[in-house]
């Protein structure tokens, strides 16, 4: 199987960087900049199981020429639209194209451009980052990979793909439940990242603070609700857990979102938070805080 990771920063680096490393045929479509440094100084990953570095065939986007079965997007959403350009030339008649992003909103976006039969669904769990040398970084062992038919129907293609990642030295799950987890997963990304990035920090601190705990439970009773109301069916244990999760004043949690908001960063606001509220009008669903946050993070953008 020939695979192209769109992407080699933390997610699509790393789950590469473990392809590679189990001797998977694997190609990184990337910058020229990232191109470079990846030829001087290898990918390197530092990783509580272990570091290592491999020198990665990587790609420039002109240089695609030929397709491969499975292309794998870990791009922020925001470089969504040229991520689709670049991958054209890429795409074949058996292509699976399997996207590692936040939301939802990308999929009708590659349903449309590629076919809806090329599209399966995916996400991961990591705690990852780039170091200031471009290094990958592991910041717990958890490097958990979920991908299966939107359908729920898995056929042979994606036995053919469980089986790419078996014995990669990840947790990788073929699941038939992929549309629920992914609603799941936006879940607690968007309420983490909208309540971080209104309060300027992180759970256990709001928490501590008064009427911290009334505005998690609102976002996330917001967020819920457009959900339920765009078509998620809810699955109560699971949502009573990433509550769970989130309202945990032990823990101090911060999103990706509120990270690259305190490092001057664009951030993904309309792909997390503004498909959400165009969700909630288009089916009548108030949603004051989820607003406010939104308008938080587009005169932060606005600022930039």
């Amino acid at each position: 199987m020939r695979i192209l990771i769109v992407g080699a920063g933390a997610t699509g680096g790393y789950f590469g960087a473990r392809l590679a490393q189990a001797g998977r045929d694997v190609t990184f479509l990337v910058r020229e900049r990232r191109k470079q440094q990846l030829e001087q100084q290898g990918l390197q990953v530092q990783s509580p199981l272990g570091d290592f570095t491999l020198t990665p065939n990587t790609r420039l986007a002109s240089e695609l020429n030929s397709a491969y079965d499975l292309i794998i997007l870990t791009v922020k959403s925001f470089a969504l639209e040229q991520a689709l350009e670049d991958i054209a030339p890429a795409v074949g008649e058996q292509t699976l194209i399997m996207p590692i992003l936040n939301g939802m909103r990308h999929i009708d976006t590659l349903r449309q451009r590629f076919g809806a039969e090329k599209v399966i669904g995916g996400l991961c769990k990591i705690h990852a980052t780039l170091g200031p040398q471009g290094e990958i970084v592991q910041m717990s062992p958890l490097h958990q990979i979920f991908y299966g038919e939107l359908s729920g129907e898995n056929g042979e293609r994606l036995q053919a793909l469980d089986e790419a990642f078996s014995g990669c030295g990840v947790d990788n799950i073929l699941t038939e439940t992929i549309l629920s987890d992914l609603w799941e997963k936006w879940l607690l990304l968007s309420t983490l990242g909208a309540v971080t990035c209104l309060s300027r920090g992180n759970t256990q601190q709001i928490l501590q603070s008064p009427g911290g705990e009334t505005l998690l439970q609102g976002l996330f009773s917001e967020i819920l609700a457009v959900m339920r109301g765009d078509g998620y069916q809810e699955r109560p244990a699971v949502t009573a857990k990433i509550y769970e999760t989130l309202n945990n004043p032990a823990t101090p949690m911060t999103s990706s979102m509120y990270r690259d908001l305190n490092q001057g960063n664009a951030v993904e606001a309309d792909h997390i938070i503004g498909d959400l509220l165009a969700r909630a009008t288009r089916n009548g669903v108030s949603t004051p805080l989820l607003n406010a946050v939104y308008v938080n993070l587009c005169v932060y953008q606005h600022a930039r």
